[in-house]
């Protein structure tokens, strides 16, 4: 599996997703349909974001009953997207029922990734928020394990404990990683952040950028040297 960067479409509506695709002429980066667009926008933009040939990465978290999941899940595999994820809080069963609703009559179904802590949550916030008294790195490992037992590809997680992930679940287990941002920029609301070199060396296999790219003077740019600098 080829290392990737993946740009956060984080916009409200269709015109603003499309027209900041337009672009990038001769160019078809992986993209991320979050909640915001996806609420805004219904299933109908990610159909036009894969016809103009992207890869589309669906980041709606779904959390829920073993079989609410598992009837979303069946909805949403008709979308035809790449990826799609799910939090790993809602338990092994949740899991296991999502990728049954995911896998279509062929046996194909997109790569399906759970999230384990976000990266806008650090060890005070756990405690505190969600009374969770174990350190945050073995929290995401025994998550990232849950969801290899049910069958998952992967997880999101911060590129912090990206190698680690690997360590614990295989290499062939996929580190999808928010938290990305440049070393002369911003670092926003996130509080377990790498730059993306150094989100490659520790061996993240996609890392997930929005503001850095979205609100650069030229995204273009911006995601070219996310390439050069994580891709290489």
């Amino acid at each position: 599996m080829g290392k990737d960067v993946i740009i956060a479409c984080d916009f409200p509506n269709a015109e603003q997703t499309l027209t900041f695709l337009d672009r990038f002429q001769g160019q078809k980066p992986f993209v991320k349909i979050g909640m915001e667009l996806f609420y805004g926008a219904g299933p109908d933009i990610v159909r036009q974001i894969k016809a103009r040939g992207h890869r589309i990465f669906l980041d709606l978290k779904l959390h829920d009953i073993p079989n609410t999941v598992k009837k979303a899940m069946t909805v949403l595999r008709d979308l035809d997207v790449d990826i799609c994820n799910l939090h790993a809080a809602g338990t092994i069963r949740m899991m296991e029922a999502a990728i049954e609703g995911l896998t279509r009559p062929d046996g194909t179904r997109p790569l399906l990734i759970a999230v384990t802590q976000l990266t806008s949550t650090d060890q005070e916030t756990l405690e505190k928020d969600l009374l969770i008294e174990k350190p945050i790195d073995e929290v995401v490992m025994h998550y990232a394990l849950n969801a290899r037992k049910a069958g998952l590809d992967g997880v999101v997680c911060s590129p912090l404990e990206a190698g680690k992930v690997h360590e614990v679940c295989g290499a062939d287990f996929l580190t999808v990683t928010p938290g990305v941002r440049f070393a002369d920029g911003d670092v926003g609301d996130q509080k377990r952040v790498m730059t993306p070199a150094e989100a490659k060396k520790v061996g993240s296999d996609y890392i997930v950028v929005g503001r850095p790219i979205t609100a650069a003077v030229d995204p273009v740019a911006a995601y070219e040297r996310c390439i050069n600098e994580f891709v290489g």
